[in-house]
């Protein structure tokens, strides 16, 4: 009888780190025949959210906090690809005017790029984590996630979120507006409860409209309250809201946070527990919630299901791009030309530019399907809507920081070439990024014509700031506004310090 072999090749390895204002995590997870099966999962107290000042500087005690935490992330990292890696910061790195001071150490240390994320794709991918812990039902449920700075909240269905909300209020923040020096008081938990239901004033008329079956909540905060109201015997499971009234008033029976003694509660969640009452307090209220259950999934989780959509390429954010092009009515064949050109040139470069990351590709191929999106707008300067549309829209599964990367090369792929505008990227990125606005320049002036015949086959290479573009034998004498705009091209190219050579 054959002995069952055992294959050496083991399952791929993926990380998610989320870099939020009260905690940091990470889960390692095995890709497994399409599944994902978590196998480590580590989390620290760092409190970002805790160093901001009233100018919303990150204090150098906080900063140092979180690096000293990455550091130790790092060496559990140390052996998974870059690519297989992904770390998003939340609403502490988004409110910090240096975020850069953090943002910049964090990366030099993690060997890998980390996104600053807006509150809407925190949403998402905090609904994306819940729904794949929950069983597969067709209810509409709410998902809500209280976090250090802000909190989240959801309507959806099965996978597909509806409505997405991110509103300023967080139990870290709250207990340094409301809770000084953790005292607690009836007067300023109430106050607490007053400054969540007006920041609910946002949502509250839509989210009762949509209703819902099902109440989720996830993280650190609605775990606490859940162990809480279960310990003391106000619950078996669920957080209801007559549980939750008595939670409110066991804590109001407290005097200062260090007084709290719940079995179960840490130090760490004790000291921010009051904020947290109240925030989901003023929620029950504001939206008419009976009762919530807690699901383990949440934004690292959405940030594992996403990046594995993204290895099998089912990635939200060309959905996203699509969606884009038929909102404003893209010339679906000039797209499909620019971008069939650009990619075709950045075959031919992206060793001598060092272009290889895929993220370049993806970038490259969305600037050229969406930078005639402007066109809606107005013929003059289209470019620059477009541009425009790309920075200000919510594009899920974007992050700002993306955005911004997108916005640059769409504005700067004709006429002038905005040497200012990548110069507002991180030093790393503005010479890559230019690049590939070159590169999409160069695909724009070969396609102005927008013939349906296939261009000849090209040749490109590039050393340094030095780009050489050559055709078959007298193609180019017998293509006179193409050499003309070539030539115009070479020009801009030069005042930007490349130099465009052609025959």
């Amino acid at each position: 009888m054959n002995q069952p072999t055992t294959s050496t090749h083991e399952p791929s390895l993926l990380a998610a780190i989320d870099l939020g204002s009260n905690s940091f995590h990470i889960v390692i997870a095995k890709l497994v025949q399409g599944e994902l099966q978590p196998i480590d999962l580590l989390s620290e107290k760092v409190q970002l959210a805790a160093g901001l000042d009233e100018d919303r500087i990150l204090s150098a005690e906080a900063i140092q906090r979180g690096l000293e935490c990455m550091e130790r992330f790092a060496q559990r990292v140390r052996d998974i690809p870059e690519q297989q890696i992904r770390i998003v910061a939340t609403n502490a790195l988004r409110e910090a005017v240096n975020s850069d001071d953090f943002i910049i150490e964090a990366e030099k240390i993690m060997g890998c790029s980390i996104e600053i994320i807006a509150g809407i794709e925190e949403a998402r991918l905090i609904y994306l984590g819940v729904s794949h812990t929950l069983a597969g039902d067709n209810d509409r449920r709410l998902v809500i996630d209280i976090g250090g700075g802000s909190t989240e909240f959801i309507i959806g269905e099965r996978f597909e979120p509806l409505e997405l909300a991110s509103l300023e209020m967080g139990c870290v923040s709250f207990n340094n507006r409301y809770f000084p020096n953790g005292c607690i008081t009836e007067k300023n938990f109430q106050l607490a409860v007053f400054g969540a239901l007006r920041e609910l004033l946002n949502i509250k008329r839509t989210y009762r409209q949509r209703r819902w079956d099902d109440c989720v909540g996830s993280s650190g905060t609605i775990k606490a309250v859940r162990n809480a109201c279960i310990t003391l015997g106000y619950s078996t499971d669920k957080i209801s809201a007559s549980a939750l009234q008595k939670l409110k008033q066991k804590i109001l029976s407290y005097n200062h946070v260090d007084e709290i003694e719940i079995e179960g509660l840490k130090e760490e969640r004790r000291a921010v527990f009051p904020a947290g009452i109240a925030i989901l307090s003023a929620a029950f209220e504001s939206l008419g919630i009976k009762e919530i259950r807690f699901s383990d999934g949440a934004l690292r989780e959405g940030l594992l299901y996403d990046m594995t959509g993204r290895l099998r390429h089912e990635d939200i954010r060309e959905r996203s791009i699509n969606a884009m092009m038929t909102r404003y009515r893209v010339d679906q064949a000039q797209a499909m030309r620019l971008e069939q050109t650009a990619l075709i040139a950045l075959t031919q470069v992206r060793e001598d530019w060092n272009l290889d990351n895929n993220e370049y590709h993806n970038m490259l191929s969305w600037a050229a399907r969406c930078c005639e999106t402007g066109l809606t707008i107005a013929r003059s300067q289209y470019h620059k809507h477009s541009a425009y549309l790309l920075l200000n829209s919510d594009l899920s599964g974007f992050t700002k920081r993306q955005q911004i990367q997108l916005a640059a090369i769409v504005q700067g792929h004709r006429r002038k070439f905005p040497s200012s505008t990548f110069e507002q990227l991180l030093p790393r990125e503005a010479k890559h990024f230019s690049r590939l606005t070159i590169l999409l320049r160069l695909a724009f002036v070969l396609n102005r014509s927008r013939s349906r015949e296939r261009l000849p086959s090209f040749h490109l290479t590039a050393a340094d700031n030095t780009i050489s573009l050559s055709f078959p034998d007298n193609w180019l004498n017998h293509q006179p506004l193409t050499q003309a705009d070539l030539e115009q091209e070479a020009g801009y190219l030069a005042n930007a310090g490349y130099t465009l050579k052609f025959k």
